[in-house]
């Protein structure tokens, strides 16, 4: 079977205030890239990256959709707090010809929140998650990109109890994180929130070990 294509680094763009594509930006794009034919049955309408970047993850869903044997045609969304961020995935869109991915300048969802409640089927998350003291995660500028706080998971604890209100029945959550941040702790503590979670792909980059935590709701039982 034909592998899916997925963004170029040499078509994406970011500069010194844009975190730069890397180990864990890569593993998600090849865990998407593998997962991708999932989506040609279950037809998601609503994809959202939160924390866009470069761009390089939201441009790969976008192609991956696009290439499918049932191509998919869902409204696609790109979501950061960073004008310079939004600036260079806007740019690395547009190098992929890419033409149908609205980005938005928002603090975590900012005034979307409501407008997309119980309609997101597939979230993507590269939070800050490495552990800092908890004030590097208010400094701003590129530190924001990295910095989590106590465990790197300020953020995430932002974003996680979101998701029950958010997700759409069949929506699922793919989130990047490293051993600090507990994945397997993650997907069990979002057991009582009715989700499902796996370790979709591990890689080890340097000193850090990354994981892929997966999750999604769980099938209602039938009547």
């Amino acid at each position: 079977m034909t592998e899916l294509a997925v963004a170029e680094i040499k078509h994406t763009h970011w500069n010194g205030n844009v975190y730069e594509p890397s180990d864990d930006t890569f593993l998600l794009v090849d865990v998407l890239q593998e997962y991708a034919r999932k989506w040609e049955s279950s037809k998601p309408r609503c994809c959202l990256e939160l924390g866009c970047g470069s761009g390089f993850v939201i441009t790969s869903l976008a192609l991956l959709l696009r290439q499918l044997a049932s191509p998919v045609r869902a409204q696609l969304l790109a979501i950061d707090h960073s004008p310079a961020a939004a600036e260079a995935t806007a740019q690395t869109l547009r190098s992929h010809q890419v033409a149908d991915v609205e980005v938005v300048i928002a603090s975590l969802f900012g005034p979307l929140l409501e407008r997309l409640q119980g309609s997101v089927d597939v979230l993507l998350f590269n939070p800050p998650y490495v552990p800092t003291p908890d004030e590097e995660v208010e400094r701003g500028g590129i530190a924001s990109a990295w910095a989590g706080g106590w465990k790197g998971r300020r953020v995430i604890d932002r974003v996680l109890p979101l998701l029950p209100k958010l997700l759409s029945p069949t929506g699922e959550l793919f989130m990047v994180t490293v051993t600090e941040n507990e994945p397997k702790g993650i997907i069990d503590e979002m057991k009582a929130h009715g989700f499902q979670g796996r370790i979709a792909g591990t890689r080890q980059a340097d000193e850090e070990t990354l994981s892929i935590v997966h999750l999604w709701r769980e099938p209602l039982a039938a009547a």
